[in-house]
């Protein structure tokens, strides 16, 4: 099973999930895109942190339809590690650039202001709404 090593490592657990469950992590994640879009013009960090947050949303939800779930310890890492395990080396790039939005995200919103640019805010707003949108047909949502 290609999640065996997570599972052995202890930072992915089964669970079991209704579709209900799935498709509610999906509305957060397009609540999260449309906040992001909308607080643009007015923080690029919290947009920044928000933009990334549909994203996190976005890939539990999958993680759920592949019946899973992270540990809560380090649960953001887990669930970008778990990612690049379940859509392999096509969106790998992708995903890495999820995970270094990861740090960034910690940083605007734990450490300084004025981190993120709007051309970051941008692009992550862009690469989040296909990603999501891969990640929905992908679970049949």
């Amino acid at each position: 099973m290609k999640y065996d090593s997570l599972v052995r490592e202890n930072k992915i657990k089964p669970q079991k999930a209704e579709k209900g469950e799935i498709e509610e992590l999906f509305v957060l994640a397009e609540r999260d895109l449309k906040a992001a879009e909308f607080i643009m013009s007015q923080d690029w960090d919290w947009a920044f942190a928000i933009a990334y947050n549909s994203v996190l949303q976005a890939s539990r939800a999958f993680m759920l339809s592949e019946g899973f779930r992270s540990r809560s310890e380090e649960a953001h890492k887990i669930t970008f590690e778990f990612m690049r395990v379940a859509l392999g080396k096509d969106y790998r790039d992708l995903i890495d650039y999820f995970d270094r939005g990861r740090v960034k995200r910690h940083k605007v919103i734990y450490q300084t202001t004025g981190s993120a640019t709007e051309t970051e805010v941008k692009q992550i707003l862009d690469k989040a709404h296909q990603f999501i949108k891969t990640l929905k047909e992908l679970c049949k949502i």
